[in-house]
C-alpha cells in the first residue's frame, strides 16, 4: 500500500497561523498573500482572470474586515492565495512537503498546480513560472526523498496538461491525472461518436512511456468540458452549444437519455457549466432501476462495465472511485443539508453504502454483477503481460465511428480491444487474421469482422511463438 497525500499549494485556510497573523496586521505574513489597500489593483486582475466558481464563489478577491484590506481568494473567500513571488513562501511550502515525505508519504498530490503564480494582465493560469516552481520542488524531493513521486492535479484543456510532465532533462511531475481522456470519454457516452476519443488516445499513445497517467472515469470532482474544440469544430461542434448538448444529455434532458447527473457552477452568461454524478447514474443505471426496467438495466450495466474495461485497457494507473465497484448511485440527500446544498459535487460524494456493498454476494443484484465483472477484468489485467505499461499501443481502425479500437503488444502477446459506445449492435471490420481468443470467455473468436452488442466490448488476445535465441559461437 502506498500513501498519497493532498498537498495544497495555491492557498491556505483563513484559519491558518499565517492568515491569523496577517489579519492581525503583521506585514511579514501579509506579504505571504496578496493584500491590497483598496480595490484598484484587484479590479485590474478581474479584467483578465476567469472565475473558478462563478455562481458559488464569484470573483477572485475578498474584503478582509480585520485587516482592512482586500485579499486574493481565487477559489473561495476562506482560501487565501499564496504569493510565490515571495521566496519565503516557496521555501516554507517546500519544507512542509519534505517534512511529509519524511513521515512516509509516497506520493504528493500537488493541488491546483496551474494557479500558483499570479501576474497582472494575465489569466494567472499555467504561467511559465509555475513550471519553474514545480521543477524546483521535484529537484528538492530528488535530493531529500528520491522515492517520493509528485502527482499533478492539472484540470485544464488538453494542450496545457502534458507540459506538466516536464522534459527528460527537466522533469516536473512523475504522474498526472488523465483529465482529458476522462472528459472525452463522457463526451463519447453522450454522442456515441468515438472520433474525439480516438484523437485523444492517439495523442496519449505518442507520448514517451515514462509519462504515467492516473486514468479514471469519475473522481471527487466535477466533469469539466475541457475538450479539443478545434478538433470538434470540423464536425460542426461549436463549444458553447456542444457543452449544452453534453450537459442536457447527461442530466437526462436530452432526447432518449436515461443519464442522471446535475450541473455544477452553471454560468448562463458564458453558456458554461460542469457536470456531477456517479458513473452508474451517468450510465443510466439509476433511471433503469427507478423504472424497474430489466431490459434497460442490462444495457446500462453493460455500458458501465464497458467503460471500466476501457479504463483498464489504457496504460498507466487505473483508479476506481469509491462505490463504483458496486455501481453506487447519486446521493441526493445533500439537497437537505444547508452546508452542502450549494455544491452539487456532493451528489457523487455520498457516504459509502455498506449495506449495498454486502449485496455484491447476492446473485443477480446490480452490485453483484458489476463487482464480479470488474474483479474479472482486474484479474485478467494482472495476469497478462500485454497490459504492461511498456507495451506498444496504437489505434485499431474498425471503420465504424461508434467503435473505439485499441491495440497493445508486449512480449509476444497482442491484444485488440474494441468498445461499442452506441446503443445499437455494431460491426468492426479490422481484418486481423491471427487466431484470437476472447479473454473474458476464453473462447476462440474471429477478429476479421467482429459484431459487438450495444454498449459492449471485447478483449481479443493472440500470442506469437518466440524464436529461440541463437547461441553465441
Amino acid at each position: 500500500m502506498c500513501v498519497c497525500l493532498d498537498f495544497v499549494m495555491n492557498h491556505t485556510s483563513e484559519d491558518h497561523e499565517w492568515a491569523r497573523r496577517a489579519r492581525a496586521g503583521e506585514k511579514e505574513y501579509q506579504d505571504r498573500y496578496f493584500f491590497y489597500d483598496d480595490w484598484r489593483i484587484p479590479n485590474e486582475f478581474e479584467r483578465t482572470v476567469p472565475q473558478v466558481f462563478p455562481t458559488t464563489a464569484p470573483g477572485n478577491f475578498s474584503w478582509c474586515e480585520e485587516a482592512g484590506k482586500v485579499v486574493m481568494t481565487t477559489f473561495y473567500p476562506y482560501q487565501w492565495d499564496l504569493n510565490y513571488a515571495n521566496p519565503t513562501v516557496f521555501n516554507d511550502m517546500t519544507a512542509d512537503m519534505l517534512f511529509l515525505c519524511n513521515q512516509g508519504v509516497d506520493i504528493v498530490r500537488l493541488d491546483a498546480t496551474p494557479y500558483i503564480w499570479k501576474e497582472l494582465g494575465t489569466d494567472c493560469r499555467n504561467l511559465p513560472q509555475v513550471h519553474t516552481l514545480v521543477r524546483m520542488m521535484h529537484m528538492a524531493a530528488d535530493v531529500v526523498c528520491p522515492g517520493t513521486l509528485l502527482l499533478g492535479e492539472i484540470v485544464m484543456e488538453p494542450s496545457k496538461v502534458v507540459p506538466y510532465f516536464g522534459t527528460l532533462d527537466k522533469p516536473e511531475c512523475q504522474m498526472l491525472y488523465n483529465v482529458t481522456t476522462m472528459a472525452s470519454t463522457w463526451h463519447t457516452v453522450a454522442t456515441g461518436d468515438v472520433r474525439l476519443l480516438r484523437h485523444q488516445m492517439e495523442s496519449v499513445f505518442s507520448l514517451p512511456r515514462q509519462y504515467t497517467f492516473l486514468n479514471y472515469l469519475r473522481c471527487h470532482d466535477d466533469i469539466g468540458w475541457g475538450l479539443d474544440y478545434d478538433f470538434l469544430r470540423q464536425f460542426g461542434m461549436e463549444q458553447v452549444p456542444h457543452k449544452k448538448y453534453l450537459n442536457d444529455y447527461l442530466t437526462g434532458k436530452g432526447y432518449n437519455s436515461d443519464c442522471r447527473g446535475e450541473l455544477y457552477n452553471d454560468d448562463p452568461r458564458l453558456g458554461d457549466a460542469r457536470l456531477c454524478g456517479t458513473t452508474a447514474s451517468l450510465c443510466g443505471i439509476e433511471a433503469a432501476e427507478y423504472e424497474r426496467d430489466a431490459y434497460k438495466l442490462d444495457r446500462y450495466i453493460r455500458r458501465d462495465i464497458m467503460l471500466h474495461a476501457f479504463l483498464l485497457t489504457q496504460s498507466g494507473i487505473p483508479v476506481l472511485y469509491a462505490g463504483d465497484e458496486i455501481g453506487q448511485l447519486n446521493d441526493y440527500t445533500y439537497h437537505e443539508d444547508p452546508l452542502k446544498w450549494d455544491d452539487s459535487r456532493y451528489l457523487h460524494r455520498g457516504n459509502m453504502l455498506w449495506n449495498n456493498a454486502d449485496k455484491r454476494t447476492e446473485e443477480g443484484t446490480r452490485e453483484n454483477r458489476i463487482f464480479h465483472a470488474l474483479r474479472r477484468l482486474e484479474t485478467l489485467r494482472a495476469r497478462y503481460a500485454v497490459f504492461n505499461n511498456d507495451a506498444d499501443t496504437w489505434i485499431v481502425e474498425p471503420y465504424n465511428d461508434h467503435i473505439l479500437g485499441i491495440g497493445r503488444y508486449y512480449d509476444g502477446e497482442k491484444l485488440i480491444a474494441l468498445f461499442n459506445f452506441s446503443g445499437q449492435d455494431q460491426v468492426a471490420r479490422i481484418g486481423a487474421v491471427e487466431d484470437y481468443i476472447d479473454l473474458v470467455t476464453g473462447e476462440p473468436c474471429n477478429a476479421e469482422e467482429v459484431t459487438i452488442p450495444a454498449y459492449d466490448y471485447v478483449w481479443m488476445l493472440t500470442t506469437f511463438e518466440k524464436k529461440p535465441e541463437k547461441k553465441a559461437q
